[in-house]
């Protein structure tokens, strides 16, 4: 896969036969905004608006004091897996006020990476079960937080309550190698457990 950003031409090659759409979702400030556009081979659409006083006691900034602005609707970027295949990533807001935005969002999505931060793993349960309730396919990614405490993946699968099937990565969603990983991971798993082609 070639991430080097496209040229001025954002447009769908004609031998294009299969787009699908997947979420980039967990807690606020897990880095889903980052991970789109470390991976997007366009230039990214960000909905971000500047956090406000009006915030203060709602969004918990305990572990990420420098976050200066937030996702108010959604990210999208896009991922040519093949001539023929292009991924749909929809970075998803993921406070509880956002809520409502999901089922238009998910609507036709294949699955969801859900991305954790170890610093606040119990905030990572309310996205899952969003999930859940969709009957969504997912994986989990553990974005690697510079600092952030580190634990033995079986100790992550237990303490996120994770099936014995569903993939868990780590992934450093500044990075665009370590962010590939994360996908391709989610991608085989969605592969394997489909029932449709894709």
């Amino acid at each position: 896969m070639d991430f080097a950003r496209a040229s001025e031409d954002v447009h769908l090659p004609t031998s294009v036969r299969r787009t699908v759409k997947l979420l980039v979702v967990g807690s606020f400030a897990v880095g889903k905004s980052t991970f789109v556009t470390t991976l997007s081979e366009i230039r990214p659409l960000h909905t971000e608006e500047i956090m406000t006083q009006a915030g203060d006691g709602i969004d918990d900034l305990a572990e990420v004091r420098g976050k200066r602005s937030t996702t108010v609707a959604m990210d999208f970027g896009r991922v040519t897996l093949a001539d023929h295949l292009v991924l749909y990533l929809f970075g998803v807001p993921g406070q509880q006020r956002f809520t409502p935005l999901w089922d238009d969002i998910a609507h036709g999505a294949l699955g969801a990476l859900v991305l954790v931060d170890t610093r606040r793993l119990e905030q990572s349960f309310d996205v899952m079960d969003l999930l859940e309730e969709r009957e969504l396919a997912y994986a989990v990614a553990v974005n690697e937080f510079d600092g952030a405490p580190e634990f033995a993946k079986a100790e992550l699968r237990e303490a996120l309550d994770l099936l014995p099937a569903t993939p868990l990565t780590t992934c450093d969603a500044r990075d665009q190698r370590s962010s590939t990983r994360a996908l391709i991971a989610f991608v085989e798993y969605l592969l394997a457990t489909h029932q449709e082609p894709v």
